[in-house]
């Protein structure tokens, strides 16, 4: 019999312990002793009958609480089919148990309870599920008896979830109504749902198709220990992750790139043909190649992609959000190599799944994130190769799992193709030509609040003090570099990365850089903080009030956003997230232009930017 694996997702309180228990129980699949354990657990919860939730929730205070906390593996097997069943945490709170739970799954039963329909956190277990790969989709509408069993109710959330799945390219999905509770259409066909004619649940998970492995040209082998018991023996043993070998076969061993023959299979004392995934076996080869534990071997002229730097979606599972400046692990079966993460590409926003600007992740936040690693890894696609191309990061303080991520089908160009040229003439060798140091003033604010006002000016002054400086202007730069980018709220992020590249740019040349643009959101300035880098940067917040603001109105802009006009205009129809701590607040309607220009000169006197430059120093 083959086996199939299988997780439980979606939100808290759907019933996917009763479900799991409810498989058990009446597939005949608990020992005598774990259901009396069950039974007498049960009497301190319910006046009568059995919880069946307690089947799987094994912890004390998943019994207190009536909520599951940590993955709970089970395993029981019918006449058709052996089955691992992965019964995972709904709380928003234990999503990373969730993730872990679901990635070895060949199929995820996704409940939702009938009489709330798609939930968030529903959302966000497909999303994940999605994300991992997982092949086949059960959608079980639970807790039918409490709807009147309601053919319309289930056809709606049926729909719900199809126009879910439509966003997350989710395929392959059986939708089965049942009551964990009662055991309707779970094990047992249901009397009360005539209108269905599909499956139970357990014919299903019997009879689904479990998607085989990849062709023998896709053969990856990571080697998990190097077998040398004397002189005369030197094997490599591990788990084929995908595809078959036999011997005879050429391989190539990564990432050296050095190549062999397969000489023998062993399999304990016996030696075998070929073999194929998931078997776990020792190779030898017929000559003496540099094999090492994490090295992974492959067939020789199909070798995947390797390199240094990849964009990966990840899982964020530590308290602590994520950090550019901080480095981390990156464990990719049994290799591990030091890493940093260098961008965050984006954040997945659950409630309407799109792609927004981020700085950072928290925890059980989703993003796609690009990563460089000190050492070469596989590039294997993660949706292609399920078990090379998934890793996991690791904090090096405290060894802890900090994400789980997947790498991404397109990746950008390599480093080793594109390489940064450096100048013959140092930065530090302008600045002292110069007689300061370089760096970037972010003035932020609302429309109107006075920010290019105070950074002409500025500009005026620090250019007749004989100063390397520039302007750079958010409309000046839509006419030209970023001309060919809207309003949308991803346009005007690139509009920002884009500046910020500029402006750093302009940083290496000695300048320093005064850059007027509103950058609404927090998250937008904490990316330009990490591109230029928070040793050149210096955010000033004009402080101007919208009423403020709007009774000046220089260009017309607010009388047009109230009318409807503009659309997604910030402080009226789009938000505006003041800064946190800003190394400077202009209340810009109280101060004269000239006394606001004289406390950013004295903003960079303090910090050194005009200090006599001999070596690098601190930065503004």
């Amino acid at each position: 019999m083959d086996l199939l694996r299988f997780s439980t997702a979606g939100s808290v309180d759907d019933g996917k312990s009763t479900l799991i228990g409810r498989l058990l129980y009446d597939s005949k699949g608990i020992f005598e002793d774990q259901l009396e354990a069950v039974q007498n657990a049960s009497k301190q919860r319910l006046a009568t009958g059995i919880d069946l939730s307690l089947l799987t929730d094994g912890l004390r205070a998943e019994r207190e609480q009536g909520i599951t906390i940590d993955v709970a593996y089970r395993y029981f097997a019918t006449p058709k089919r052996k089955f691992i069943i992965a019964d995972t945490p709904g709380h928003e709170q234990y999503t990373r148990n969730m993730a872990t739970g679901a990635s070895t799954a060949d199929l995820a039963i996704v409940l939702i309870d009938a009489r709330k329909g798609v939930l968030e956190q529903s959302r966000r277990h497909s999303a994940i599920s999605a994300m991992l790969g997982i092949p086949r989709v059960c959608v079980a509408v639970n807790k039918m008896d409490l709807v009147d069993w309601s053919k319309d109710v289930f056809d709606k959330i049926r729909q719900d979830f199809l126009d879910l799945a439509a966003k997350l390219g989710m395929e392959n999905i059986e939708f089965i109504p049942l009551s964990a509770l009662l055991g309707d259409n779970v094990v047992g066909r249901s009397e009360n749902t005539p209108w269905y004619q599909g499956p139970t649940l357990i014919e299903h998970l019997e009879t689904v198709d479990i998607p085989k492995e990849l062709s023998s040209d896709k053969f990856r082998f990571p080697v998990q220990y190097v077998i040398r018991p004397d002189l005369t023996f030197r094997g490599f043993a591990g788990q084929i992750t995908s595809g078959s070998v036999k011997p005879g076969d050429e391989i190539e061993v990564l990432p050296s790139g050095k190549r062999a023959i397969v000489k023998q299979l062993h399999f304990f004392d016996r030696e075998l043909p070929v073999a194929s995934f998931p078997k776990s076996l020792t190779i030898t080869l017929d000559r003496e190649v540099d094999v090492s534990r994490g090295d992974v071997i492959v067939k020789a002229g199909a070798a995947p992609k390797v390199g240094r730097d990849l964009d990966a979606q990840v899982v964020w599972m530590d308290e602590r959000p994520l950090a550019l400046t901080r480095p981390y692990f990156l464990k990719q079966g049994s290799r591990t190599v030091r890493a940093r993460i260098t961008r965050v590409l984006h954040r997945t926003e659950i409630k309407t799944l799109s792609e927004i600007p981020a700085a950072n992740l928290g925890l059980n936040d989703i993003g796609r994130v690009r990563i460089s690693a000190a050492q070469p890894i596989l590039l294997d696609p993660y949706l292609q190769f399920r078990r090379t191309g998934a890793f996991i990061l690791i904090d090096p303080e405290t060894n802890a799992t900090v994400a789980a991520g997947m790498v991404a089908a397109d990746q950008p160009q390599s480093s080793t193709d594109v390489v940064w040229s450096e100048s013959e003439v140092s930065r530090i060798s302008r600045e002292v030509r110069n007689g300061h140091r370089g760096g970037v003033v972010w003035f932020t604010g609302l429309s109107g609040s006075g920010k290019s006002t105070i950074a002409k000016a500025l500009e005026k002054r620090l250019f007749h003090d004989h100063r390397q400086v520039y302007l750079l202007d958010g409309d000046n730069l839509r006419h030209g570099l970023n001309k060919d980018l809207d309003f949308t709220p991803a346009a005007r992020s690139e509009n920002l990365r884009r500046a910020a590249e500029t402006a750093k740019i302009l940083v290496d040349a000695g300048f320093l850089v005064l850059a007027t643009f509103i950058s609404p959101t927090q998250a937008d300035r904490d990316m330009v903080r990490e591109v230029v880098g928070a040793r050149d940067f210096a955010e000033v917040h004009v402080s101007t009030p919208l009423a403020a603001c709007e009774s000046r109105d220089p260009k017309g802009l607010y009388a047009r956003a109230r009318s409807g006009e503009i659309r997604e205009f910030t402080g009226i129809s789009a938000p505006w997230e003041p800064p946190v701590s800003p190394a400077l607040e202009l209340p810009a309607h109280e101060l004269a232009v000239t006394e606001s220009v004289e406390r950013v000169v004295a903003l960079l006197e303090a910090r050194g930017l005009f200090a006599d430059v001999q070596e690098p120093g601190a930065g503004i």
